[in-house]
């Protein structure tokens, strides 16, 4: 007769696999915490997106913004950054989301983005955070997106329980100076 209470010899091996997937998921975040990426989280309407860190050299909550008369709508005018006249344009129409009112409301930010040779104010909702999220976390995005958006939206995360955009900086500026806006 077996004088091991099983429920004991049970538990004793549950507490060891926990112990070793533990191990495993640390080992995981130590190895991913070197690859490191900054991110810029923000609303534009009811979705969020992210920008990576390098490309934002500035978040600006409060601006006024300058209507230039004649420019294509994804163009909301200019501003003056410190003595530089800086464009600001409208990332619902680059992306092609619903058309929202020119929000020049508190909650409203632009930012001062670089990519490709180009900066420019990108016309943004509220700004959520600034993170540092593991690469690793970083899903590709849907193969169900239409390939003009897929190559602007390489990925997709998920932060505070919501999905997030990832959004490629260099590739919209890109399209935008080629006229592709």
């Amino acid at each position: 007769m077996n004088d091991q209470d099983p429920t004991t010899s049970a538990a004793l091996s549950l507490d060891e696999a926990l112990a070793l997937r533990r191990s495993g998921e640390q080992q995981e975040a130590d190895s991913a915490s070197d690859t490191l990426l900054k991110l810029v989280i923000f609303e534009l309407g009811e979705e969020r997106f992210a920008c990576p860190g390098e490309c934002v050299r500035e978040i600006i909550f409060q601006a006024e913004v300058f209507f230039v008369p004649g420019c294509p709508e994804s163009l909301e005018g200019v501003i003056n950054v410190r003595g530089d006249i800086t464009t600001v344009i409208r990332l619902d129409e680059l992306l092609a989301l619903p058309k929202r009112p020119a929000s020049r409301n508190s909650r409203s930010s632009i930012l001062l983005g670089q990519g490709k040779g180009m900066t420019s104010g990108i016309r943004v909702g509220q700004v959520i955070d600034v993170v540092d999220i593991p690469s690793s976390s970083i899903q590709p995005a849907p193969a169900t997106l239409p390939e003009q958006l897929r190559q602007r939206m390489p990925g997709v995360l998920y932060f505070q329980n919501r999905a997030v955009t990832l959004l490629d900086l260099d590739r919209l500026f890109a399209d935008y100076a080629r006229g592709l806006g």
